[in-house]
């Protein structure tokens, strides 16, 4: 029985159709990929998906009792909330009473009395300590500091309290848009592993290919308000999305023909219509209509980088350079060697530091000890610095091309709206403020102005955050024909593998270390960045912590509990429950791998129903290890 339908679902915004007659049904363990191009209405779907938008027709319908959660695309804007209450404000109501109640407890000895005696009164009604215990596990397993105001965090940290939020109902059907963005490879590895052992219903909006291949089973494409479907993996589904673009394009170019055909027979002369059939002619108009119903797939993004005159040799030489802020090492005795050609990712987790050392590189920023010696002839194009730059008030062509109705890109000179629709933007949509657009559209737009400007030095940081995939391939493609010199700062390891040369991996206290390849080759070495401390939890999940141990989060009413001493029957247990984990951690590896095949549900019902019930049989026996487990350890 599905935990959600659609039924012929059509929505319009005016004369555009975002949603035709879709339909979609969501099962228990189903986790479903979700492409589109950007506009495709992918957040609009979610919206219907989540009851927050009625859809003008077509019937949505929610198992009785079923939770649903869903993660924005935007980061949380709220200044003056705590980490809790935004995490608790999950629960609704209770939760509400629960922010408040911690933030009594916070206050010390100012408490008022009566207003606690009524709130937690109100808790008990509602099951709130229950509650509460689950807020602060979820807060302990994404290691978040609970009395820290939002606004003292940064991209990556918003981003955890965004799940933190999601997963404190525990829903049966969690929708994630863009869970990815902000965050850094170990806690996106962290994320993989959860929901990898979800036991609802998922959908996932990401531009993250690696992430879509590890996580779900199933794929859709919002495509021209039809939604196709796919069972099995992210790269069984490019395969299949190919063939069917072909059989799309043949069917096509066979109706035009026949319906070209048909319009010479309609105008010919005199005899010809004085004997013409009457049911022939009701069928080109048929064909006519059908035509005129046709909508085109989306066009693809088309760009370039300007040249700019070829550097020197050498583009940037460092030596033995450390640079801290405060008493943090972000460099220590570091020296490399950049020329013109290579392409540089710089990878590491959030906060270590990665701008930092590219303002060094640059000579941006001057070490504490140490040297920068830059190249001749350096012409810089720095995307993050133009982030800033857009002006939210004003419309495409004042924050690209200055005002201006035409531009000048390569020595040619073009008409501004022509350029600008090389990015995906229509005539009317250039006319319309930043602060309205998307963010994948105020991503194209920074793309659009950054490749204004002549460059033989491209610096991307995260240019990768709300592209669509074909975008995002695209952009691939033109950083392959680029010329002079990359340096990426990116989380997006297929990204990262099609585009540079060597990595600088950065690590605690200001160690760096330079890898050929790209990230896959490093991790085919062993490379690995080094996770925050990652230790079990009672759902089966590894958690990761904070480097930093005031982002430990507890409970400040916790009572000390002396530890007891186990028996020595435990102790055999405990000793024995990493073997048994290791078994079951393979098999269930070995049962999503069969069922994530693009052949799985070609075969028996009997074969399918069996290698599911198994896989969910050595999930629910992996949790109850795991529970045990922690549960011994404590």
């Amino acid at each position: 029985m599905p935990l959600l339908r659609l039924d012929d679902v059509e929505l319009h915004f005016g004369s555009h159709i975002i949603l035709d007659r879709l339909r979609l049904n969501l099962e228990p363990g189903q986790r479903l990929g979700l492409l589109g191009r950007n506009g495709a209405g992918k957040t609009t779907l979610f919206k219907v998906l989540a009851g927050e938008l009625t859809p003008d027709s077509g019937e949505r319908w929610l198992q009785p009792g079923a939770r649903l959660a869903r993660l924005e695309q935007e980061l949380p804007e709220t200044e003056t909330a705590t980490v809790y209450d935004v995490v608790a404000g999950g629960l609704d109501a209770a939760g509400q009473l629960l922010a408040r109640y911690h933030q009594i407890i916070a206050a010390g000895p100012d408490v008022d009395m009566d207003e606690l005696a009524h709130i937690q009164q109100a808790l008990e009604a509602e099951d709130g300590w229950q509650l509460q215990q689950r807020v602060e596990t979820v807060m302990s397993q994404l290691a978040l500091p609970a009395d820290t105001a939002m606004a003292a965090l940064s991209g990556g940290w918003r981003r955890r309290v965004s799940l933190a939020r999601a997963l404190v109902k525990q829903p049966d059907i969690l929708l994630l848009d863009e869970p990815t963005n902000h965050l850094d490879i170990p806690t996106i590895e962290w994320l993989e592993g959860h929901l990898r052992n979800f036991r609802g219903a998922l959908v996932v909006i990401s531009h993250d290919r690696r992430f879509l291949q590890n996580c779900v089973t199933s794929m859709a494409e919002l495509e021209r308000g039809h939604l196709s479907v796919w069972q099995g993996d992210y790269r069984g589904f490019l395969k299949f999305r190919e063939q069917e673009l072909e059989t799309e394009a043949r069917a096509n170019a066979l109706f035009d023909k026949k319906l070209a055909e048909e319009e010479v027979w309609i105008r010919q002369g005199i005899k010809a219509r004085r004997t013409r059939n009457e049911g022939r002619v009701r069928a080109l108009e048929a064909r006519r209509e059908e035509r005129a119903q046709r909508r085109e797939r989306q066009g693809t993004a088309n760009f370039s980088i300007e040249d700019a005159k070829t550097s020197g040799k050498l583009v940037t030489e460092v030596r033995d350079i450390s640079f801290s802020w405060g008493q943090t090492p972000v460099v220590s005795k570091f020296s490399t060697v950049i020329q013109r050609g290579d392409r540089v990712g710089i990878v590491g987790r959030n906060g270590i530091g990665k701008t930092t050392l590219v303002k060094l590189l640059l000579g941006e920023l001057q070490p504490d000890t140490g040297e920068v010696h830059l190249g001749t002839r350096l012409e810089t194009a720095y995307s993050d610095q133009l982030r800033g730059q857009l002006e939210p008030e004003a419309n495409l062509i004042d924050n690209i091309c200055g005002g201006q109705e035409f531009i000048e890109i390569n020595g040619r000179r073009r008409h501004a709206i022509s350029y600008l629709g090389d990015f995906l933007f229509t005539p009317e949509r250039v006319r319309t403020p930043v602060k309205a657009l998307s963010g994948g559209e105020r991503n194209r737009a920074i793309l659009a102005r950054l490749f204004t400007r002549p460059a033989n030095l491209l610096v991307l940081d995260e240019p990768t955050n709300d592209l669509d995939i074909e975008t995002l391939e695209l952009l691939e493609e033109v950083l392959a024909e680029f010329k002079g010199t990359l340096l990426l700062v990116s989380h997006d390891r297929d990204f990262m593998d099609r585009v540079v040369t060597s990595l600088l991996v950065m690590g605690e206290d200001g160690q760096l270390e330079e890898q050929a390849g790209g990230y896959s080759d490093w991790e085919a070495r062993g490379g690995r960045l080094q996770a925050e401390q990652v230790r079990p939890n009672g759902d089966g999940f590894a958690t990761q912590g904070s480097a930093a141990t005031a982002l430990e989060t507890r409970s400040p009413t916790a009572p000390s509990v002396p530890p007891r001493k186990l028996s020595y029957r435990e102790k055999t247990e405990l000793a024995n429950l990493p073997g048994r984990i290791e078994g079951l951690e393979q098999r269930q590896a070995e049962l999503e791998k069969r069922i994530g095949t693009a052949t799985f549900y070609e075969q028996s019902p009997d074969v399918i129903k069996g290698d599911l019930a198994a896989l969910e049989q050595v999930a629910a026996e992996l949790d109850r290890a795991l529970e045990r487990w922690a549960e011994l350890e404590d």
